[in-house]
């Protein structure tokens, strides 16, 4: 794999994504409205559970800001490229236009991922950002390198394995086309990691940690982000991340092998 090669074909795919978006200006403004909403609504919910105990799980509500924040990132990266791309592996399965996919002198897994961009979603993540940095001031968090290179990595962890819990599913529309519907139920589960893991009772703690990694998703980074987090619990996110990204990989690759060609 040519690196400078990929880069150039995404800096492409960027550059049509946003042409193509941007002809409806006036849609960057609602985008911007429903996300700010979006965010004051989640931190209203959240402030809800707050409120006639301030402390949850062990987590006061500043802490468990830095949690919606995480989880707000998480989601404009869902909606920004996992959503507008996974979606479309259904489509090509359907119609057979996978078939001009695997004839492209790319990685197949590389252009079904990433060709498409929804630029409203940046607005969701830069929310999210905002948050954090306010959370490191109301929780007088001190900013250093190894904070920082800590909490770059888990996020990174996070995005992998989100990523990868989404093309599983997407990948299956080989055999069920109909199986898209799985994917709201992720995303049914993937609310419940706005609140803190602990907040929870024992089982849904091990399901949430074993079955649905969320504790992987938004929890250790929060963790982390707090200075509270154990090595071991950073290295283990690492392990569990590299494992998604390659068994989505290699059940990709598996998959293929039962496509059958629309014009076979």
């Amino acid at each position: 794999m040519n690196p400078r090669k990929y880069l150039k074909v995404y800096i492409n795919f960027l550059h049509t994504s946003l042409a193509s978006e941007l002809e409806y200006k006036a849609n960057i403004l609602v985008d911007l409205i429903t996300a700010v909403l979006s965010l004051i609504g989640s931190i209203f919910l959240l402030s809800i559970f707050f409120q006639s105990n301030g402390n949850i799980g062990g987590w006061k509500f500043e802490q468990a800001l830095i949690i919606q924040g995480i989880y707000t990132i998480l989601n404009g990266i869902t909606n920004t490229w996992f959503n507008p791309n996974l979606t479309e592996i259904v489509k090509h399965v359907r119609e057979g236009t996978l078939d001009f996919v695997l004839l492209k002198p790319i990685d197949s897994q590389f252009f079904i991922s990433l060709k498409k961009i929804n630029p409203s979603g940046f607005l969701e993540i830069m929310l999210g950002f905002f948050l954090l940095i306010y959370c490191t001031k109301i929780n007088q968090i001190n900013l250093n390198a190894s904070f920082l290179t800590l909490s770059l990595i888990t996020l990174l962890c996070s995005i992998c394995i989100l990523y990868s819990l989404w093309f599983f599913i997407s990948t299956t529309t080989i055999w069920f086309v109909k199986t898209w519907n799985a994917t709201e139920v992720l995303r049914s589960f993937l609310y419940i990691g706005r609140f803190p893991l602990n907040s929870f009772s024992f089982s849904l703690r091990i399901f949430f940690s074993v079955f649905i990694p969320i504790a992987f998703i938004t929890t250790i980074p929060s963790e982390v982000f707090l200075g509270i987090s154990q090595f071991w619990k950073i290295l283990l996110e690492f392990a569990v991340a590299m494992v998604f990204l390659f068994s989505s990989r290699k059940f990709w690759l598996y998959a293929l092998k039962f496509y059958t060609s629309a014009s076979s």
